[in-house]
């Protein structure tokens, strides 16, 4: 199993586990605050029939009355289903049933001293039984006591209906945590997996791009060594190995540049800098350049352009896009760099005449150690190693500046606009 997946599924099963703590301790709690509601409806249920055979007997007391011959009893008469109903005297002496359980016969007794009684009483095997009984006083003053009770086996059957109903929300909702976290997290590691690829692709081109030149004073140094000494030919031998040595440092340097940046060491100073006087400087530096290859470089649109950022890296950048435009310009073509401020923005542009980029490569121009197979060709001879454009977008992108770049086939535009000066 590959790291990144292992990696996908313990974040899943995490993921999954503390979710399902959370469902357990809230279904808990929401089974608890259930459970008591369910009995409070039962003691008010119990309370309800009761206040029923309250008024039973208070019907049979007047219906006693007012009729001298045998009548029918309204507390015998009464029936609520799923209830038992007992009628009793105020010293706990059983009326209606004329036979009742010694346990509800003591339970009268009490509700005739303290007023109400609310208790459950245990029977054989699960067949508990939940009692309410109230003492109350008829029509003609005399006291009595009513009791209601219930078998608590439908509570039990309510519990048993809400813990499979809460398991299986349960269930679902684990189902659903599971798919939803493995979704979420293949989603969360996909930048992580890009940026692995990035990197396992990065330390690749990277070994390639230093193997040619280390081969290169490999074989040099090996082949002095065969040789007997002269002088001619160990100063040629020397400059060449001069030449590799300074490509390995300028690969290594451009490495350590963008590996800083990426760690976030390269820390940017903010002060004024007028963007045209740096173009105007990298044009003086880079017209030797020019001028060896048979480029001619011009200065096009140039007044005052004001940005906040540093100035050293600000230099890079422009050195980098105009070295660019002239080591991929024929001799004869023309390079121009314009620095000006477009809409309120400030902007330098650099285009040449030279070879082009095709537009299926200009989506991959900034990342490292990309070069088409059209600029290797042009760019034989040349030391870069295809990590200048990357480190041009770090430092736009440092400057909270945007840069694009455009080709037509005969020649190559690149803008880069900063944010106006605050």
């Amino acid at each position: 199993m590959k790291p990144l997946t292992r990696l996908r599924l313990q974040l899943t099963l995490w993921y999954a586990g503390v979710l399902m703590l959370i469902l357990l301790v809230l279904g808990f709690g929401l089974f608890r605050a259930i459970r008591h509601q369910i009995s409070r409806q039962l003691d008010l249920s119990l309370e309800a029939a009761a206040h029923s055979l309250e008024q039973a007997a208070r019907v049979r007391e007047v219906e006693r009355a007012q009729t001298r011959g045998p009548v029918a009893d309204a507390v015998e008469e009464l029936h609520i289903p799923d209830r038992t109903l007992y009628f009793f005297d105020s010293a706990g002496g059983a009326i209606i049933p004329s036979t009742v359980p010694p346990e509800m016969a003591s339970v009268a007794r009490r509700a005739a001293q303290t007023g109400s009684v609310n208790l459950t009483i245990d029977g054989p095997g699960d067949h508990d039984t939940r009692v309410h009984a109230e003492r109350f006083t008829g029509g003609t003053g005399t006291r009595y006591v009513a009791l209601a009770t219930a078998d608590r086996v439908e509570l039990e059957d309510q519990y048993a209906s809400l813990i499979e109903t809460l398991a299986a929300g349960a269930l679902a909702a684990l189902v659903l945590v599971a798919a939803g976290g493995w979704f979420l997290v293949r989603q969360s590691t996909a930048p992580i997996e890009r940026s692995m690829d990035r990197m396992r692709r990065f330390m690749a081109d990277a070994a390639h791009e230093l193997r040619t030149p280390v081969t290169i004073l490999r074989t040099r140094a090996d082949l002095a060594l065969d040789q007997a000494r002269d002088p001619d030919r160990d100063t040629a031998l020397l400059q060449a190995v001069a030449r590799e040595a300074g490509r390995i440092g300028a690969i290594v340097g451009d490495l350590l540049t963008l590996a800083r940046a990426d760690a976030g060491e390269r820390p940017l100073a903010q002060e004024r800098v007028f963007l045209d006087d740096l173009a105007a400087d990298t044009v003086n530096d880079l017209r030797p350049l020019a001028d060896r290859r048979g480029v001619t470089v011009a200065v096009g649109s140039f007044e005052e352009c004001a940005v906040r950022g540093d100035p050293v890296p600000l230099r890079q950048l422009l050195r980098i896009l105009l070295d660019n435009a002239i080591k991929f310009t024929p001799a004869g073509g023309r390079v121009r760099i314009d620095a000006s401020v477009e809409k309120g923005t400030p902007t330098v542009r650099v285009v040449d005449t030279g070879i082009g980029i095709p537009a299926d490569q200009l989506p991959h121009v900034f990342e490292r150690f990309y070069r088409g197979e059209q600029a290797r060709r042009a760019g034989e001879g040349n030391e870069g190693a295809g990590l200048g454009l990357a480190i041009a977008r770090w430092i736009a992108d440092a400057h909270q500046a945007k840069i694009d770049i455009s080709s037509n086939g005969s020649g190559t535009e690149v803008v880069v606009r900063f944010p106006a000066e605050v």
